[in-house]
């Protein structure tokens, strides 16, 4: 796919088929997903993890519909080629079909993404088919799903068992039949994250999920080394942290001692 075509449902359906990786990130503000997007990132993910990356909460629970609308339509505005899925936040989908679809339709309407995520699995059949009737696509999540973090007693590996791994393939069978482009597959075994992909025509994103599924997906600040967050699954790619710390250092002491602004900075 030339790198100025936008990516589309259909573009990460003819990667999975030509065997071809999807990369997926996070992004929050215009001037990272900018540069996500340069990098030939093929997806956006606008996701609730903004309250923990970007806003410094414990769990994702806290961010509102319109936390994701804002920050969705800033990144949607810098992303020239990569596809931009938003977030559907805790209790914004679980409530009513018609509170669901009305929801996502602003994620559309005034968060200018292409397409939504939500969290769950068979239970969730009657919501996507809803909203995909609406004119929405709709990517699937299951395994870990951060907004059922107290019902899971924390952020655990799901689908160890037998019987949790029979729930989690049937659970994708029914997103994929309902109508979802893709579904993310997070903290669950690599072996029965490569049966899923195998047994599914839609893309598969893991995260923390091993490297047979079709794509990955990472948050952004983590991956950049900016939380301090460290986990099996995930790899810094840079330590922006300890860049960040010096460079504020460095111009702390700079004004301290007179040297900052020097004469190259000054207006005559």
């Amino acid at each position: 796919m030339p790198k100025s075509q936008r990516v589309t449902v259909h573009a990460l359906r003819s990667m999975k088929e030509a065997g071809k990786k999807i990369a997926m990130l996070t992004a929050y503000d215009y001037y990272t997903a900018r540069l996500l997007d340069e990098a030939g990132v093929d997806v956006l993910l606008v996701g609730d993890t903004v309250g923990m990356a970007f806003a410094g909460h414990e769990t994702t629970l806290g961010v509102r519909l319109q936390h994701i609308v804002y920050h969705a339509e800033i990144v949607s505005r810098a992303a020239r080629r990569a596809m931009v899925v938003a977030d559907m936040p805790f209790l914004t989908y679980q409530l009513t079909i018609e509170t669901a679809v009305e929801n996502a339709g602003r994620l559309i309407q005034d968060g200018k993404a292409h397409a939504v995520k939500l969290e769950g699995g068979r239970a969730m059949v009657p919501v996507i088919k809803r909203i995909l009737r609406a004119g929405i696509p709709v990517m699937g999540h299951i395994g870990l799903t951060p907004q059922a973090v107290h019902r899971f007693g924390g952020f655990r590996v799901q689908g160890k068992d037998p019987e949790s791994a029979m729930r989690l393939k049937e659970a994708a069978k029914a997103l994929e039949e309902a109508g979802c482009f893709a579904i993310v597959l997070e903290a669950i075994p690599r072996r029965l994250a490569a049966e899923i992909t195998e047994q599914l025509q839609i893309p598969t994103i893991g995260i923390g999920a091993g490297p047979d599924c079709d794509g990955q997906v990472l948050v952004t600040p983590d991956m950049l080394g900016l939380t301090g967050f460290t986990a099996r699954y995930l790899k810094h790619y840079a330590s922006l942290r300890d860049v960040i710390r010096e460079a504020a250092r460095r111009y702390v002491d700079e004004v301290k001692q007179g040297l900052f602004p020097g004469p190259e900075h000054c207006y005559e």
